[in-house]
């Protein structure tokens, strides 16, 4: 089957957050909902933190705790396991699979345009997970930035191809997670 080529584009389909256990596994944040995306030989590419890319293939997996540890082959020790901490597990994008109707990649939603009934909030400049249920959206709008739950409770429609997501967000939300003002970050201070 052979490498992806150099220019391919990847995306991230999980994390990787500590070692776990004595023989080289690893637990996995999974930013994927697709069921098959992790199965013994399944092909995965870490990124590490300075852009280097290595391939590896599961040898094992199973769930614990709200994650998924993954065994990979040739990574057999607790410090073969730990110079994976903290890289994104890839997959070059034409690997990818069909969503159903409706559905989005997480990955595509960086960078699309975000409006509440219609009145432009800004850009999504990243996706954040772990904090509740859905995933948040980091918007970003000149100097503010906002995040915002992805969860279809607010969504309208995702368009990614046109990069626009329109939601109707609840009364007062972009209120409550506004930036803080300077004379508000003053008045914190004197409390």
């Amino acid at each position: 089957m052979g490498g992806p080529r150099e220019d391919e584009p990847f995306i991230t389909v999980a994390r990787v957050v500590k070692t776990q256990g004595r023989h080289g596994e690893v637990a996995v944040e999974p930013h994927s909902d697709a069921p098959d995306r992790f199965h013994e030989g399944a092909r995965l590419f870490a990124l590490a933190r300075d852009e280097t890319r290595r391939e590896l293939r599961i040898e094992g997996l199973w769930p614990h705790k709200g994650h998924v540890v993954l065994k990979f082959a040739d990574v057999d020790s607790i410090s073969d396991a730990l110079e994976l901490v903290g890289c994104e597990l890839q997959i070059p994008r034409n690997e990818r699979g069909q969503l159903e109707p409706g559905w989005s990649y997480i990955s595509d939603l960086t960078g699309c345009l975000v409006f509440d009934r219609g009145r432009e909030i800004g850009k999504v400049v990243d996706v954040r997970f772990g904090a509740g249920e859905a995933p948040l959206l980091i918007v970003r709008a000149g100097m503010k930035e906002y995040e915002l739950p992805y969860a279809a409770a607010y969504l309208q429609n995702v368009d990614c191809e046109r990069k626009a997501i329109r939601m109707l967000l609840p009364d007062g939300m972009l209120e409550l997670n506004a930036p803080l003002t300077a004379e508000e970050k003053q008045q914190q201070k004197r409390k």
